[in-house]
């Protein structure tokens, strides 16, 4: 999943694709370099990020749709707002990327009646405050738990098993100790038939292990990708596509002697 920031204060990429033009040309070189999809976000959810208004975020991300829908691959919008959910499924948006869970008045609504896929994310309070001593008993049973109740509740609205996948939200309200135990215990999330994703690209945690900057962190990004997908994620949501996508490649192969 490659990500695509169309905003001025993402923690890595804001402002770098300040025109349709060039968000349109960011997303081709990632599908050259071997997305399967790609995530459009319109409102930075780094922890201490400003909330802007639905109408914002729709300007921001409902023109990048329309276009590349055109791509061949799947779109994501990465959105907590019913109303941004509603406009991004009518300009033709494959997937819903909820960092809140479809816990927002509305939100279960948006996607009900569509086929669109849908996807839960775990995160402890809010960006504005999420990062404030964030505090679990157990990390790992904790958002295992929040997850499946998620899984439940979607189902119960009438929204198919098919059509979910989930996230532990890495950074999301945990601290750099949260965050690696998620990923030591990555399988002790899986739920039967419901893909994993694993987003840790760039993040503070590899920053706070490696004392590099955003901009310094591919290889520790690159690392937390390949333990992601050894233990059992099946999406790896990145910023840099073509390296990922070859390590990525090499571990397959490698797993493949493992378990021929």
């Amino acid at each position: 999943m490659g990500i695509l920031n169309l905003t001025p204060d993402s923690f890595f990429d804001g402002a770098r694709y300040p025109t349709l033009e060039a968000a349109c040309m960011r997303a081709q070189r990632m599908v050259e370099e071997g997305a399967d999809l790609i995530d459009i976000g319109g409102e930075s959810t780094r922890p201490g990020a400003i909330p802007v208004s639905a109408p914002e975020e729709i300007g921001r991300v409902i023109p990048a749709v329309r276009v590349l829908r055109n791509l061949g691959i799947p779109l994501s919008v990465d959105t907590y707002k019913p109303e941004v959910m509603r406009a991004a499924l009518d300009a033709g948006a494959d997937l819903i990327n909820d960092v809140q869970g479809f816990r927002q008045p509305g939100a279960l609504d948006a996607v009900r009646a569509s086929h669109c896929g849908v996807c839960v994310m775990h995160m402890l309070g809010a960006p504005q405050t999420m990062q404030r001593a964030p505090s679990y008993q157990d990390v790992v049973t904790e958002v295992a738990g929040f997850l499946r109740e998620r899984v439940k509740t979607l189902e119960a609205s009438g929204i198919a098993r098919a059509r979910i996948a989930i996230d532990p939200g890495f950074g999301f309200g945990k601290t750099i100790e949260h965050n690696l135990t998620l990923l030591a215990r990555l399988p002790e999330l899986a739920l039967p038939d419901i893909p994993l994703l694993a987003g840790l690209s760039r993040k503070s945690t590899l920053g706070a292990v490696t004392g590099r900057a955003p901009r310094e962190r591919l290889a520790a990004s690159i690392a937390a990708a390949v333990c992601a997908a050894q233990r059992g994620a099946r999406i790896i949501r990145v910023h840099d596509v073509g390296p990922t996508v070859d390590a990525l490649k090499i571990g397959y192969e490698v797993q493949k002697k493992e378990h021929p």
